[in-house]
């Protein structure tokens, strides 16, 4: 079809070509009565002329061949990769060893190129973050059940040994905003004195990094709002505390989205044995996660990356 600007549909060309081939006006003469230039007239005649009414139909503005084209096996592996591992291109990229934009390309052709269309429930993410590392640490706990010995459901299914009884750990996890660098500890519980001693670890793991912790973010957990051991050690290390909004989650994004990610790609990553398998790759997948995972809301950049590298300098 085309375009809605053209002076000549498919009918409009037949017009012209048989006025000068049949009735033998001047290619000139029958161009200005269609309002089209002496060129075009002679353009539609030759390719008459040559393919015949085949020739009048409109030709795909593609090239005949493109050398640099992903092959339908790059294709293929960009799609399964979408399909199996649901990262946006920035990551696809980096695991595919292609351009991002490449990878985007690709995702937005074939329909694809919205996470919120495969797993995302939420719209746009609106981003904020802090111009200095250590201006807000996001601070918050997941509570993950403990693996029998042999393996849970995703081993053996839902009729295989229960993990009942055998209790919970407790991942406690601080994300600093501007540079989204995690220092995460399995403890054994999350209780007032728990929460106290992490905070400690917390702070010494930044300042080794030349970045002192100035205030810190939590939800309204009593560990973190009734504990006199968590206020005194905060007070202690000079940093101010700020609370979530009640029923606001989402205040606490960061925190949020990482515990999703060591559920994704650490937790639930793939069926382990035992709790000690489990709890032993965690060091692994946080070194890794820190210091070589690419983070979208860094340009791709890994978190360790952002945080020795950024503009205005460490804060100590």
């Amino acid at each position: 079809m085309a375009h809605r600007n053209a002076r000549l549909t498919e009918f409009g060309r037949l017009l012209l070509v048989q006025r000068i081939t049949e009735l033998g006006w001047p290619p000139a003469q029958a161009a200005e009565a269609l309002g089209v230039s002496r060129a075009t007239a002679y353009k539609w005649v030759g390719r008459y002329r040559q393919h015949g009414l085949a020739g009048l139909a409109d030709r795909p503005s593609r090239p005949r061949t493109c050398p640099h084209a992903l092959t339908p096996d790059q294709v293929a592996r960009v799609l399964a990769a979408r399909r199996q591992h649901r990262h946006g291109p920035h990551r696809l990229a980096w695991q595919l060893g292609m351009p991002r934009s490449t990878v985007y390309d690709v995702l937005r052709r074939h329909g694809v190129s919205r996470l919120a269309s495969l797993d995302r429930p939420t719209g746009q993410v609106v981003r904020y973050q802090r111009e200095h590392p250590g201006e807000l640490v996001h601070l918050d706990v997941k509570k993950l059940g403990r693996i029998p010995d042999g393996g849970g459901h995703r081993v053996h299914g839902r009729t295989g040994p229960r993990g009942r009884g055998i209790g919970y750990d407790y991942i406690h996890s601080a994300v600093d905003d501007r540079s989204r660098v995690a220092f995460s500890q399995i403890l054994a519980d999350e209780k007032g004195d728990t929460a106290a001693w992490f905070l400690v670890q917390a702070a010494s793991f930044f300042a080794a990094h030349g970045v002192t912790i100035q205030r810190v973010l939590t939800d309204n957990a009593k560990a973190y709002t009734l504990s006199r051991a968590f206020g005194d050690t905060a007070a202690r290390l000079g940093i101010s505390l700020r609370r979530t909004r009640r029923y606001r989650p989402q205040t606490n994004g960061k925190v949020e989205r990482f515990n999703r990610t060591l559920l994704d790609e650490w937790a639930y990553a793939r069926p382990y044995r035992s709790n000690t398998e489990r709890t032993t790759a965690f060091p692994g997948w946080l070194d890794f996660y820190n210091h070589h995972r690419p983070h979208t809301a860094l340009d791709g950049q890994a978190p360790m990356t952002a945080l020795v590298n950024n503009p205005h300098g460490k804060h100590s």
